[in-house]
């Protein structure tokens, strides 16, 4: 029989601090993380996107695009919204203070950590010669993503690639005993009855206490939405999140049909609802919130795991 997943003393939600995973640990000199370092990312697919639902913008050399520890704003009266960008030509440079940080070339993105998840820059971006580029705010994005919801899983699969080098490390590491796991939710009471509503008899499952929903390096075939209960995610010996409700689990093996990379376990009678892919596709384009929402928690859920390290 499997051991129940139980939760340790300590777990509390997380703070509403100013973290970011791509920021350098103390001490490292690391670029941050960029999507086209991932296996997942298609410049094709992304340049096709940005031009469709993007704006053309040119900067001179040194033009600054954004700087570090600037708020992400959704726009108003004085004040336009904070955009991601593709560079189409040319090179922006990324910088952490005084210290340059990683070169973005023709054919990537950057700045959509911060677009999607609302929090403020984690480094500074200026023109390197003369560069064009295609941008989004947030609302242009989720607009973007209601008319080809394949490029969320791509976005999806780009930070999953993150969380499996993140998972790797941390279950190799033995957390102290007073180590918080978070508690974590995605989606508002609302949104999440509008999906429900949606979705195809049978999707509620349901989970004792102390049951074991799915164990590393399994192949998966759904996603989890938490409609009642908590669920302990664990990596290796250590519980690094517990999802309430309105938060999801399982999402990778879904969006880039890898095998399970945590454990997952009901601290409490709960229950599920289960989304195979196919479903996925239907709900991000027919509600491209829940997509923006998905992304957020899994943006959240980098910054959190990368914290645990």
């Amino acid at each position: 029989m499997e051991p129940a997943i139980l939760p340790g003393d300590g777990i509390q939600t997380m703070s509403e601090d100013d973290f970011d995973f791509t920021r350098p640990q103390e001490g490292k000199a690391s670029a941050p993380f960029k999507a086209a370092s991932s296996r997942f990312y298609n410049s094709g697919a992304a340049e096709m996107l940005f031009r469709a639902s993007g704006r053309e913008e040119k900067f001179a050399n040194n033009q600054v695009l954004f700087l570090e520890d600037e708020k992400v704003t959704k726009g108003g009266l004085f004040k336009a919204p904070s955009r991601m960008y593709f560079v189409a030509g040319g090179e922006v440079l990324l910088t952490m203070g005084p210290r340059p940080l990683d070169t973005v070339k023709k054919g990537e993105i950057f700045g959509e950590m911060a677009v999607i998840s609302g929090r403020p820059r984690s480094a500074s971006a200026a023109a390197r010669g003369d560069v064009v580029t295609f941008s989004m705010d947030a609302d242009e994005l989720q607009a973007a993503i209601g008319r080809n919801p394949e490029f969320a899983l791509m976005l999806a699969s780009v930070m999953y690639d993150r969380l499996r080098f993140i998972a790797t490390r941390l279950a190799q590491k033995k957390m102290e005993p007073g180590s918080l796991a978070r508690e974590a939710t995605v989606f508002e009471p609302q949104l999440m009855a509008q999906l429900i509503s949606g979705l195809p008899e049978g999707a509620i499952v349901r989970y004792p206490r102390e049951t074991i929903i799915f164990k590393e390096g399994q192949a998966g075939t759904f996603m989890y939405m938490v409609k009642s209960g908590r669920i302990a995610i664990a990596v290796g010996s250590n519980i690094v999140e517990v999802v309430g409700a309105g938060g999801t689990f399982g999402e990778m093996a879904i969006v880039d049909q890898s095998p399970r990379t945590a454990r997952a376990g009901a601290l409490e009678d709960s229950e599920l609802v289960s989304i195979d892919r196919d479903v996925l596709l239907g709900l991000i384009k027919k509600n491209p919130a829940f997509a923006m929402a998905m992304l957020r928690g899994i943006a959240d859920r980098l910054r959190h795991m990368n914290l645990l390290l």
